[in-house]
């Protein structure tokens, strides 16, 4: 994950980092500011049971911890950095007020012990460990952070982190806030609902092409300026908003639309026979409204693949080819020029089609429609805009064999 967020910045921001802050790397300084705190006689050492405190603070009376002298406290400060007070036996508390209206912000707990391995720190180094709010609001000190951007749903931090700088005598950061954001097609989807749809096998990964995360949105081959254009159109707003991942779409196919060139992706295919010489090749365009110079180079042979979903006797258009009858399993050339209103139907001469799938959500499950590809300068990572199709993304292409796709939006 530490890479993932590295990784997935640069991507979503276009560009690199100026620095890179790990909170486990400052563990001594938020040690050190939590014995400051003690010092100060502005936090201390709570051994109280859960179910205890939970009664105190609802009853708003102090607990008996409170009010002991510094030395003793400290001395419990140490016994819990020494691994001496087990895992729950005691929280380091900030002193506030158990009158406040808010019981959330009533000596609010800001480390505990936690007998346990961090996947950055090597060895068992620390035993007491800060929780969020505590940590964030000295780091956001360190740092010299002067606004700070976060969810609505987070306001008590806010105001759990003023009553710490007031003890500290800092000045507390300008805050923003935005409501919540869903998408339709997504609902109430969560971090842990995911990862435990992953571990009942429900989803391959995060980067599982049904799920809306970073990962699954790059896989699938979102242009990161579209997610960027997205928010600020959105903007700044505490009002919580519902929207459609098609908004999305929108915001993406307007900017690479003009970029991606074309392919035919024939699913289910039929081969047919090329009833009569037509000439040796075909000039494709690159992009139909010349956004993109050029042409596909397609080298006929005897027969061509359509989709099955097009088969039926009769008269079609072959796009950017001719006006054919379908007979049987034959199609017979009537006229290169178009000469009537017949349908269109696209397709790809069986001498440049490569075996493929394209993996899509339906959403329910990961539907895999298995095809065949035009080989025609493949490149594993494009964005191409699939004939008939919509949109998808090259992620791989064996030597010689099958190539997979992975759809992106109409």
């Amino acid at each position: 994950a530490y890479d993932w967020i590295e990784s997935e910045y640069e991507w979503l921001a276009g560009r690199v980092p100026d620095v890179i802050i790990r909170a486990s790397d400052n563990m001594s300084r938020y040690l050190k500011c939590a014995e400051e705190m003690i010092s100060g006689g502005f936090g201390y050492v709570c051994r109280c049971s859960v179910e205890d405190f939970r009664r105190l603070r609802e009853e708003m009376k102090d607990c008996p911890c409170r009010n002991r002298r510094v030395p003793d406290t400290l001395s419990d400060w140490e016994a819990m950095n020494s691994g001496k007070i087990a895992e729950g036996g005691a929280v380091v508390r900030v002193k506030t007020s158990m009158a406040l209206p808010n019981p959330a912000l009533r000596d609010w707990p800001a480390l505990r012990i936690l007998d346990a391995t961090h996947p950055a720190v090597e060895g068992a180094q620390y035993k007491v460990w800060p929780l969020l709010d505590f940590q964030s609001a000295i780091e956001d000190h360190e740092q010299g952070v002067t606004h700070i951007v976060r969810g609505k749903d987070l306001m008590d931090s806010t105001r759990k982190q003023t009553l710490l700088y007031e003890h500290f005598g800092w000045d507390y950061p300008e805050t923003l806030y935005w409501g919540r954001v869903k998408i339709h097609e997504y609902g109430g989807f969560s971090t842990s609902q995911m990862r435990a749809s992953m571990e009942s096998a429900g989803y391959d990964g995060w980067d599982d092409p049904r799920l809306p995360t970073l990962k699954a949105l790059r896989r699938r081959g979102f242009c990161s300026q579209a997610l960027r254009d997205f928010w600020i159109d959105l903007g700044l707003t505490q009002k919580d908003i519902s929207i459609s991942m098609q908004t999305i779409e929108a915001f993406n196919s307007s900017l690479i639309d003009s970029s991606s060139e074309r392919r035919s992706f024939v699913a289910s295919p039929v081969t047919l026979q090329l009833g009569e010489e037509v000439g040796a090749k075909v000039l494709v365009p690159k992009h139909p409204d010349g956004a993109i110079p050029g042409s596909r180079e397609w080298v006929l042979s005897d027969s061509i693949a359509i989709q099955a979903s097009d088969l039926s006797p009769g008269k079609v258009r072959l796009k950017e080819f001719a006006d054919v009858e379908i007979s049987g399993d034959e199609v017979i050339v009537e006229s290169l020029e178009r000469s009537d209103q017949r349908p269109i139907i696209h397709w790809v001469p069986t001498s440049m089609a490569r075996d493929a799938v394209l993996l899509r959500s339906d959403g329910d499950g990961l539907v895999t429609h298995e095809g065949v590809l035009e080989d025609f300068e493949l490149r594993v990572g494009a964005v191409y805009q699939l004939e008939r199709v919509g949109f998808a993304r090259l992620e791989s292409l064996s030597e010689g064999g099958q190539a997979t796709l992975v759809w992106l939006h109409g």
